[in-house]
């Protein structure tokens, strides 16, 4: 049966002080319950008190997809504002301190930082998770293990958190590095089949590594609970354009992957370890870096090897009607990702304040 390709996006957003521009957590519980109350279970809490939470209904398509995340952003910018917030878009805050901010009240947290401790409480990072339908559980790891290789072009396009508690990093996405203290992130080995993966599942379960699949992290996984793969590599983007960009060519890879899976076609695998070095330049780099091109073994810039993922996924691209979601990939290449311009602004005003102020009225553009 063919899947459905149906598209679910995540959001989470820094709740904002307007007047010291740092990280607010102690209204946001607040801030939360009504969000729930106005949109009900697409608002939703996040480990720290100053993350929120936002998530599109199942959408059928990147056209859907598009007006419920705007409608979604702007309900939160104005909710935000009216409870004396700012929302802002960004994968990490310029300078807040982790150490500075509130624990969410809620016992799956208590259990995440009790079991993970600081790791746990310094992971102040807020990303994009994007779901495609794919309700054939065999094929979904099959396309898990080939999608692999655009992790990194992925993270080179969506690069957002070049500052972290005040410091220029010195990578174009610091998020992910934080992130890496966790267990069970990053790239997902290769699985042979669906019960192989469930056998794995079963075993941490069994040997109290996890009670549940929701704490594997990886890159890309099928979610436990929907039949969708989840790609969660993604920095959080500035603009809305932006992640419906990312999300449509998420989109797009899984329906050209699965469209030569069906035809007994394959994709050539590489190894775990040679994507993790493409996924650390991508990191470090962003768009201005290079990646491996590994079936030639040369180094060919990022912006060079997007061009041909483009060109790889263009025969679905229409038939997923996200021709102009697609192109806005070139404007993202051609404008900078949001590392990128937050490093413009800070290099022309020398203060992070107004980096803070710049991530603000982007989150806000093209609503």
């Amino acid at each position: 049966m063919q899947p459905s390709f149906t598209l679910g996006i995540e959001e989470e957003y820094q709740s904002i002080d307007p007047d010291t521009r740092g990280l607010r957590s102690l209204v946001s519980t607040e801030l939360i319950e009504k969000g729930r109350r106005l949109l009900k279970e697409r608002v939703k809490p996040e480990m720290h008190q100053s993350v929120v939470e936002v998530g599109t209904g199942i959408c059928k398509d990147i056209k859907e997809a598009t007006l419920d995340l705007k409608e979604l952003r702007r309900e939160m910018i104005k909710l935000a504002r009216a409870n004396g917030l700012l929302l802002a878009a960004a994968a990490t805050h310029p300078f807040s301190d982790w150490r500075q901010q509130e624990i969410y009240p809620d016992e799956r947290y208590r259990a995440i930082v009790e079991d993970l401790q600081n790791v746990a409480r310094s992971n102040l990072i807020f990303g994009l998770h994007v779901h495609v339908g794919m309700e054939d559980r065999e094929a979904a790891i099959q396309i898990m293990n080939a999608a692999r290789y655009f992790v990194p072009h992925l993270l080179a396009l969506s690069t957002n958190s070049p500052f972290w508690l005040g410091m220029e990093t010195g990578l174009k996405s610091y998020r992910c590095k934080v992130f890496d203290k966790f267990p069970r992130t990053n790239l997902p080995g290769n699985f042979h089949s669906w019960g192989e993966f469930e056998r794995f599942v079963n075993l941490l379960v069994k040997t109290n590594c996890i009670d549940n699949a929701k704490k594997i992290w990886w890159d890309i996984r099928p979610h436990p609970h929907f039949p969708t793969l989840e790609f969660r590599v993604f920095d959080l983007p500035m603009r809305a354009d932006e992640t419906l960009a990312l999300a449509a060519l998420v989109q797009a890879t899984v329906a050209k992957l699965y469209k030569l899976h069906s035809n007994n076609q394959s994709f050539r695998m590489h190894r775990r370890m040679l994507i993790m070095e493409n996924k650390w330049r991508a990191a470090r780099y962003g768009l201005d870096g290079k990646l491996i091109d590994f079936g030639k073994e040369i180094e060919v810039p990022v912006k060079a090897l997007i061009e041909e993922y483009l060109d790889f996924v263009d025969d679905v691209v229409d038939e997923l009607g996200s021709r102009e979601e697609i192109n806005y990939i070139r404007t993202i290449m051609e404008r900078g990702t949001g590392a990128d311009r937050q490093l413009a602004v800070f290099r022309e005003k020398g203060d992070l304040k107004k980096v803070v102020d710049y991530i603000v009225s982007e989150t806000e553009a093209g609503l």
